[in-house]
């Protein structure tokens, strides 16, 4: 059956029901502005087992105002001091291509998606979840025609569905949705997970994946398991220094177990059609039970409940069919905890 729930990533990599899952490691600031940093970021994120890292292209006058900087001016510092210019992001996606791992980032601006399109080349554009209402900036994007991923956190299912009709509307046709909860950490308990079979179920021909803030692995697992195909988990390379959001973010040791248990997840999924396989059929031979005697049978004796026992292997008549040969007589004379065969029986 054809995959309808899927897209193409300018990577060439397929997002859907059919494909592993997509993993990016998201970068945020854990490179605390270092370019040096970033690239190993890049390298260990590619050994993790990632098939993607993502950055952010914003700058400070992208995000706050000139009035809240006045009034936050150490803060002002600290965003100065974690973006990466134009010239730096290019050098980083040149740098993933070498290394063959898929590169992106999360645009603020006009300007910044113009640039990311023309100079980076990225597998996809990622429209951050307080962008989800704003529909000149949405418009913008759609009609760059690159595949997009779209964070929902803080959004109504109001909001976005909007977004996604609008960025139809404009020529987008490869959207991918990611569920989130826009805390850092992010609670398992407000976690939200069926929020991904809802959004499934709403959005027939739409990839879902979830956008993880929580520590650990067990949420992006657990939503590989309700039927996200992608993941987006934010890395570091030492969550023991401070930076923003960076004591949540996953180290590479536990990527890569995060990496490879998703698969797993994935993996184990098989379809919601009941059939079995060739090993478990085999193995229902073996454990499950049979009709033996429980005392020796004459010829032509009749067949009562007190003269059989249900006993492993299945190898011959099956416990549902007792009642077919309770009161029949057996054709010939059989020693004691022998298996019963229909053969055996005068029907």
């Amino acid at each position: 059956m054809k995959d309808k729930r899927f897209i193409k990533l300018n990577d060439n990599r397929k997002i859907g029901d059919t494909y592993s899952p997509y993993i990016i490691a998201e970068l945020n600031t854990s490179h605390f502005g270092e370019i040096s940093i970033a690239k190993k970021m890049i390298l260990k994120a590619k050994e993790s087992g990632c098939d993607c890292v993502k950055l952010q292209s914003w700058k400070s006058d992208t995000l706050y105002s000139k009035n809240f900087f006045n009034k936050n001016p150490i803060s002002k510092k600290f965003f100065d001091k974690y973006s990466l210019g134009n010239k730096q992001l290019k050098e980083l996606a040149i740098f993933a291509k070498k290394i063959r791992i898929s590169f992106s980032s999360t645009p603020y601006s006009e300007e910044e998606v113009s640039f990311l399109v023309n100079e980076c080349n990225p597998a996809f554009i990622k429209i951050a979840s307080m962008d989800l209402n704003n529909f000149t900036f949405l418009k913008f994007i759609a009609k760059k025609k690159v595949p997009v991923i779209l964070s929902t956190g803080m959004g109504t299912f109001q909001e976005i569905d909007n977004a996604i009709k609008l960025l139809r509307r404009n020529g987008q046709k490869d959207i991918c949705v990611l569920h989130c909860v826009s805390l850092y950490p992010l609670d398992h308990k407000i976690a939200n997970l069926k929020n991904i079979t809802m959004l499934r179920k709403k959005f027939k021909n739409i990839p879902i994946g979830f956008s993880d803030h929580s520590v650990g692995n067990t949420l992006p697992i657990s939503s590989v398991a309700l039927g996200a195909s992608v993941i987006e988990k934010h890395f570091t390379l030492d969550n023991k220094k401070i930076g923003f959001d960076n004591n949540m973010a996953t180290e590479p040791h536990d990527m890569k177990v995060l990496t490879s248990e998703c698969l797993v997840a994935f993996n184990s999924l098989g379809e919601e059609k009941r059939s079995l396989t060739r090993e478990e059929l085999t193995q229902r031979k073996k454990m499950r039970r049979s009709i033996f005697t429980s005392q020796p049978l004459k010829k032509n004796e009749k067949i009562t409940l007190k003269k059989i026992l249900l006993r492993r292997p299945g190898e011959g008549i099956p416990p549902n069919k007792v009642s077919k040969i309770l009161g029949k007589k057996v054709k010939k004379n059989i020693k004691k905890n022998s298996l019963l065969k229909l053969s055996d029986v005068i029907v």
